[in-house]
């Protein structure tokens, strides 16, 4: 299944106002359980840094995780790159209209490329890594860009079926990744190799996250890549299944996993 069209479609119905755009980022923090995972470590990671800090979110997309950073903590200076200028416009559009404006900004660019020497004291990149063939030089890239005890924040799908592949016969269920997942050593071995000495990785999507992922987003995901016209049943959709949903969420953060369709990597310089 291809998945930017439908992201391109839902950008479009958002971006027609910021109270629309704000709803959808509510929405997406509700749904998402990645993004439930992501905002508990980086709720950590502000309790022990509560000053100003300059972050940069690698693979911004629609800014959700930019706008929620700000949210965490209004003393950050902020930047979201991504390689979409359609997603940069209609982001530095909508930051242009709230009280992030001069804090938050997001710039096109390509993180095979990108580099700012120990600028950053957080790099975070959520479900950018497993479309990115040469990881090793974006890797190199986020060490350079990071200070001195600065943290690298990745999710990625994991080799345990992390994009709904069971058998090596199988692809991806998101046509745009360019690797089905990442082994725990593997992206460890490939972050020590560009400069990371402390390495920590946490499987997510266990069990209850499997089941939630497949209610809350791969079966809306399938109907709207079929027809947009489906998106009317939708709400009707969610209302049913949303209380399962939020359920498996909370306990897929709530417990340690032995294994996981998702790995959170949290690497520091």
């Amino acid at each position: 299944m291809k998945y930017d069209p439908v992201k391109s479609r839902i950008g479009k119905i958002v971006n027609r106002s910021v109270l629309l755009r704000k709803i959808f980022y509510t929405l997406l923090d509700i749904l998402l359980l990645r993004t439930w995972h992501v905002k508990r470590i980086l709720r950590q990671y502000a309790a022990q840094n509560a000053g100003a800090e300059n972050i940069l979110d690698a693979g911004s997309g629609f800014g959700q995780y930019t706008w929620r950073m700000w949210k965490i903590n209004k003393n950050w200076n902020i930047l979201g790159l991504d390689i979409k200028e359609e997603q940069i416009n209609d982001c530095n559009k909508f930051i242009s209209n709230t009280k992030a404006a001069g804090k938050v900004s997001f710039r096109l660019a390509d993180l095979t490329t990108y580099k700012e020497d120990e600028k950053y004291n957080l790099v975070l990149s959520v479900d950018v890594m497993e479309h990115i063939e040469d990881d090793r030089t974006v890797f190199r890239n986020f060490f350079s860009s990071l200070s001195k005890n600065g943290w690298l924040i990745i999710s990625t799908p994991s080799d345990k079926c992390g994009s709904d592949v069971h058998n090596e016969d199988d692809h991806s269920f998101i046509e745009e990744h360019v690797r089905d997942g990442y082994g725990r050593d593997e992206i460890t071995e490939k972050l020590q190799s560009a400069g990371f000495s402390n390495v920590e990785t946490i499987y997510t999507y266990g069990r209850p996250g499997k089941i939630s992922w497949k209610i809350s987003m791969k079966y809306p995901i399938l109907m709207l890549n079929t027809s947009m016209i489906l998106a009317i049943i939708l709400p009707f959709y969610y209302i049913l299944a949303m209380p399962f949903a939020l359920i498996l969420n909370y306990l897929d953060v709530r417990l340690k996993h032995s294994e996981g369709t998702g790995l959170l990597v949290i690497a520091k310089k």
